[in-house]
């Protein structure tokens, strides 16, 4: 009769399993080590990328509400003209009745309260008497020639004008005067001629 290894069975050895498992785990944990470190590199490179990802998009949002605000307030200025705008009519009739000591009593109240809301919103009234003439913000309806000034001038105010901020909304109508032809070109010219007449006077003595 044939002995058997003790502790184990027709066709099984145990010694040869654990080997083949110790040699598995020692590759497993060999291949893990070179696994563990190209999965940080990994995480590295996707962590980066996901960084970079959230950056751009912050900033186009930033952008974005950075527009949206622009816009929000261009709608709310071309509101606001368009009311000022279509009020200007209403605030030369005040204007002439005014001139005519026509704004009086619970009128004149009504007509200040809105002078000063217009005036808070922004609009602004602009053209006076003796302001040098500026085409970009008046209108001349008359024109004249004055001694009485040394460059273009506005001498009456027909209509004053209206702006909100740096826009125009209607230019002042004016009267300009000019300064009178020949009144500065006469006064350089004397001086040579009194020279030329001490001159001429000198050989006469001579």
């Amino acid at each position: 009769m044939t002995d058997k290894p003790q502790g184990g069975k027709p066709g099984d050895d145990s010694a040869a399993e654990e080997a083949v498992i110790k040699a598995a785990e020692e590759a497993a944990a060999a291949g893990t080590g070179e696994s563990g470190s190209d999965d940080l590199a990994t995480a590295k490179r996707e962590l980066a990328e996901r960084t970079g990802d959230l950056q751009r998009l912050q900033a186009e949002y930033q952008n974005y509400r950075k527009r949206v605000e622009r816009d929000r307030l261009t709608v709310r200025e071309i509101a606001v003209s368009n009311i000022l705008e279509s009020l200007i009519p209403v605030l030369d009739d005040i204007g002439r009745a005014r001139e005519h000591g026509e704004v009086t009593g619970g009128f004149k109240s009504v007509a200040e309260s809105l002078e000063t809301v217009v005036a808070k919103l922004g609009l602004q009234q602009f053209g006076k008497e003796g302001e040098p003439f500026d085409p970009t913000m008046h209108e001349a309806l008359m024109h004249s020639y004055s001694s009485d000034v040394t460059e273009d001038t506005c001498v009456q105010i027909l209509q004053p004008g209206y702006r909100i901020g740096e826009r125009i909304i209607r230019p002042a109508m004016v009267a300009v005067a000019e300064p009178q032809p020949g009144s500065q070109a006469s006064s350089p010219d004397a001086e040579p001629k009194s020279a030329d007449a001490d001159k001429s006077d000198g050989d006469s003595d001579s």
